[in-house]
C-alpha cells in the first residue's frame, strides 16, 4: 500500500508491503528514515526549522517544523524496533524554489535545523539531495528500504 505523506506531515510502517511517499519538497526537508534489520522505515516532510515561531501550531501538528517533528519520527520508528545503531538516514529538499536571491534562505535555515539536531544526537546522513532550485520526490519501500529520487525535469533514481 502507499502512504502519501503531505507537507506537515509524517508516516512510518513495518509493513513490507508499503511505500511511503512525498511529493514536492522544495524549501521543505524530507527526511526518510530506514532500519534494514527490523524492516521499519518513515518519513517526515517539515515546512520551517523552528517551533518557537508558533507554539500553538507547534503543539497541533508538530510535523510542520524540525525541532518537534524529527524527534517524532525518531520516537516512532523505535517503538516499532528500529535501532539507532542500524538506521540509514537520507534527506532531500532545501531547495530555494521561492527565494532564488537568497533573502530569507527557508531551505538552507530547514537544512541547518535538520543538522544541527542530527549531530547533537550522534546520527549520521547516509545519502543526502539538498539545495539547488528543483523540487524533489522521495519514495521508500519498506521491504528493502531502497529509497528512490526524483528532481524536478529528470528521471527517478534508485540510490
Amino acid at each position: 500500500m502507499e502512504h502519501i505523506v503531505g507537507v506537515a506531515d509524517m508516516k512510518v510502517s513495518n509493513r513490507t508491503d508499503d511505500t511511503i511517499v512525498t511529493y514536492s519538497l522544495g524549501s521543505c526537508i524530507g527526511l526518510a528514515i530506514y532500519d534494514p534489520q527490523a524492516l521499519v522505515g518513515g518519513i517526515l516532510h517539515y515546512l520551517l526549522p523552528n517551533s518557537a515561531i508558533d507554539a500553538v501550531k507547534a503543539k497541533s501538528n508538530p510535523f510542520m517544523f524540525a525541532d518537534t517533528g524529527i524527534p517524532a519520527l525518531f520516537k516512532q520508528i523505535y517503538e516499532l524496533g528500529a535501532e539507532k545503531s542500524r538506521i540509514k538516514v537520507f534527506v532531500a529538499g532545501g531547495a530555494e524554489i521561492m527565494d532564488q536571491e537568497g533573502i530569507f534562505n527557508i531551505g538552507r535555515q530547514n537544512y541547518s535545523a535538520l543538522m544541527q539536531i542530527l549531530t547533537r544526537n550522534n546520527v549520521s546522513i547516509w545519502k543526502q539531495a539538498v539545495g539547488g532550485y528543483s523540487n524533489r520526490t522521495v519514495k521508500m519501500e519498506v521491504a528493502s528500504g531502497n529509497i528512490y529520487l526524483k528532481t524536478s525535469g529528470l528521471k527517478e533514481v534508485r540510490l
